[in-house]
């Protein structure tokens, strides 16, 4: 029972650190895919510039979405801290 105990509070003490890499890792992730969108984005309109009102709003509604699970994530990882 004692090695349970002492395990369980290393986890403890351990999880602030991991939760802030958990953080950078959900806005690094959001950054990537903020930046494939966009690309695409840009390729898609060079290729077809009639369809520029549809494309826009695809992205924008897709960087939006992302951002949102990165902001969950964050602050998921931000509630672990606390």
């Amino acid at each position: 029972m004692e090695l349970l105990t002492v395990l369980l509070q290393e986890v403890a003490s351990a999880a602030p650190g991991w939760a802030g890499v958990g953080a950078g890792i959900a806005a690094v992730g959001a950054g990537i895919g903020i930046g494939r969108i966009g690309g695409s984005a840009l390729e898609s309109i060079a290729r077809q510039p009639e369809v520029l009102g549809d494309i826009r709003a695809n992205m924008i509604l897709a960087a939006a979405l992302i951002e949102g699970v990165a902001l969950f994530a964050v602050i998921v990882c931000l509630l672990v801290i606390i």
